[in-house]
């Protein structure tokens, strides 16, 4: 049997330069395999796409052209990020091909993070820090004495998925009452973690902090619009860990620059890094992080295991954990998965 080719751009998207692909390849000992790396562009994976047998998608984004360049012995593309707005999905589902993410490897992480940019955005941290370095010790507590305390307020959820599911567990000690519009996620899930199910117009005009989940998904792009931050509360706050381009970042600006919101706690740009004439970075009332809501100790060895295990189970005809396309099973592909992978079932 000839040797399973797992091809992948050459070099690292997250955290460093070059990738040895220990961790990655620990849950594939047993099998023949190699990784495959081929140059960081479009046209040379285009060139190397024919010796594919998996995809590990890092470094670039996957268009419709490399997918389609991908030989019908492609078992899957798997991704070491939540996120999936790097591969066209839909091209992929066309061909037959799982795209797998990290769905939940990490997702507590994000939600400490969501939790640490309410706190801070409500206590107003970074303003206070300044006051203590500037030495202007004394307008600290006249300017906390004009804010209501936290128990009791409304945490609202634009979206209900994983992150926004333990988000609203670390709320719920603090007293916050909570409220989500998700159309797509059942009221009974909402109400087992003490959450209201309500529409988007009183989710945003009843709360006093407003958390961003959308998934970045091209029909969430914009998802968030210049006109729900009008009918946001003026003293709100808004919160996003999810995905900068599913927010009206121009909209964004505009309700902190005109006052219809209070502040903003923000770990995710539409462009990334920012420009440095970007107005948030100027604003006192808005606080920032570099898209590291996920990051830990175990955010490398925890999403390459994952991105091993599944592509153990893709190269052995098994089918993925999180495969966010489980519509390829209609597409033609349904007889390469082994009947113990349907007793399971996809799971996106």
């Amino acid at each position: 049997m000839a040797k399973l080719r797992i091809l992948t751009p050459a070099g690292e998207s997250f955290t460093v330069l070059k990738d040895d692909y220990l961790d990655e390849s620990k849950p594939l000992e047993g099998l023949d395999f190699e990784f495959v790396e081929c140059p960081l562009s479009e046209a040379g994976f285009i060139a190397a796409a024919p010796e594919a047998d998996a995809v590990y998608a890092k470094g670039i984004p996957f268009t419709r052209r490399m997918i389609e360049a991908l030989p019908a012995k492609c078992r899957g593309i798997v991704l070491g990020s939540v996120g999936v707005d790097s591969v066209d999905v839909d091209a992929a589902t066309e061909r037959g091909i799982p795209v797998t993410n990290c769905s939940d490897t990490f997702i507590e992480e994000v939600a400490d993070h969501a939790m640490a940019l309410l706190l801070a955005g409500h206590r107003r941290l970074i303003e206070q820090d300044r006051m203590v370095r500037e030495g202007r010790w004394r307008e600290g507590r006249p300017q906390l004495l004009k804010l209501p305390r936290l128990m009791g307020q409304t945490l609202g959820f634009f979206a209900f998925g994983h992150v926004a599911r333990l988000t609203a567990r670390r709320a719920r000690p603090f007293g916050l009452r909570m409220k989500a519009y998700d159309p797509f996620i059942e009221e009974l899930v909402m109400s087992e973690y003490g959450v209201e199910p309500v529409s988007l117009e009183e989710m945003l005009s009843t709360s006093d902090f407003v958390s961003m989940h959308a998934p970045a998904t091209p029909a969430m792009r914009g998802a968030f619009k210049e006109s729900y931050f009008r009918m946001m509360k003026p003293t709100a706050w808004f919160i996003n860990t999810g995905r900068g381009h599913t927010v009206d970042e121009k909209g964004l600006i505009r309700a902190l620059q005109e006052g219809w919101i209070a502040g903003a706690s923000i770990d995710v740009l539409e462009q990334e890094p920012p420009r440095q004439d970007n107005p948030l970075l100027q604003m006192t009332n808005v606080l920032l992080s570099p898209h590291n809501a996920s990051a830990s100790a175990r955010f490398d060895p925890g999403r390459k295991a994952h991105v091993g295990r599944e592509l153990l189970l893709l190269l052995t005809d098994r089918w993925p954990m999180s495969c966010v396309n489980p519509s390829v099973l209609v597409k033609g592909n349904l007889r390469r998965w082994q009947p113990y992978s349907m007793e399971r079932g996809p799971n996106s």
